[in-house]
């Protein structure tokens, strides 16, 4: 069905998961409570061959999110135009009914850095994320969703908390939030914060997505476990209990599940979505 034609124009509010080959015929035969399905823009960039295929084929029966890695948003650098075009070609082929990108740079000079790198949050990052962002809607012809960051330190010159950094982007550019809770509460344990602190000043009028995900631990020598954003595991209890508090503060939002590496069998995240599912029907 894609080509600019599909059967949804918006997500649902419920469960999704981010679509890996190998769970194709899974979701086909017995997607349990999953209504939508997210992919990484730049793994559906060719020009055709299987990718492609199955993803006009599930768009028959799950709405689209696409949800990019590589525009380094924040980076220094003017955004990659040749990046640019090729995403709107995905874009007018698949017509998702969200597109997104992260609150991070991976870019430096002519070098791509393969992670999704933090910003200092200041006026001149403001005003260059903001110009990003609309260069990226106006390409598209879309609105895109920012994601809120998971972080492992935090930088002395900013003067800006991180959503009222988000808050301003909402208004000078009309850009949506996609606002990941496994996200939230790494960078609130690794930061000594409160997640619910930063849910409470999250403007949760923009929210467009709600995503959930694994993480690990890793002690690199500090006095406290490090949280590192693996996407390799289950959901943990406390950002089950998170998702719960964000959602009594935005309604019923799409709750993505991510699970990126390490990917386990169908059983298992269909499990990680009838949680998603029973979260939202609380």
């Amino acid at each position: 069905m894609p080509d600019g034609a599909t059967r949804f124009d918006t997500l649902p509010a419920s469960p999704g998961i981010g679509y890996k080959p190998q769970h194709f015929k899974d979701l086909q035969d017995d997607p349990g409570p999953v209504e939508w399905i997210e992919i990484h823009a730049e793994n559906y960039m060719g020009d055709g061959g299987r990718p492609l295929a199955q993803l006009r084929a599930l768009s028959e029966k799950f709405a689209l999110s696409v949800h990019g890695v590589g525009l380094s948003i924040g980076g220094e650098m003017p955004l990659d135009r040749d990046h640019l075009a090729r995403l709107k070609k995905l874009c007018d082929w698949a017509n998702p009914a969200s597109f997104s990108e992260h609150l991070a740079w991976s870019t430096h000079d002519s070098e791509f850095l393969n992670d999704l790198l933090p910003l200092p949050y200041t006026e001149a990052t403001l005003s260059r994320v903001a110009d990003h962002i609309s260069q990226v809607q106006d390409t598209i012809g879309r609105q895109m969703l920012l994601e809120n960051p998971s972080s492992y330190l935090a930088f002395d010159e900013s003067t800006l908390s991180e959503t009222d950094f988000l808050a301003e982007l909402t208004h000078r550019t009309s850009c949506g939030l996609l606002l990941d809770v496994n996200n939230v509460f790494i960078s609130a344990k690794n930061l000594a914060l409160s997640p619910r602190d930063y849910i409470d000043a999250y403007p949760v009028d923009a929210v467009g997505e709600l995503h959930v995900g694994g993480h690990e631990e890793d002690s690199v020598g500090f006095n406290q476990p490090l949280l590192i954003d693996s996407h390799s595991r289950p959901v943990v209890d406390p950002v089950w209990d998170l998702l719960a508090y964000t959602l009594d503060r935005t309604g019923p939002k799409p709750v993505l599940v991510e699970w990126d590496n390490d990917v386990p069998d169908w059983p298992t995240l269909r499990a990680e979505a009838d949680r998603a599912a029973d979260v939202l029907a609380r």
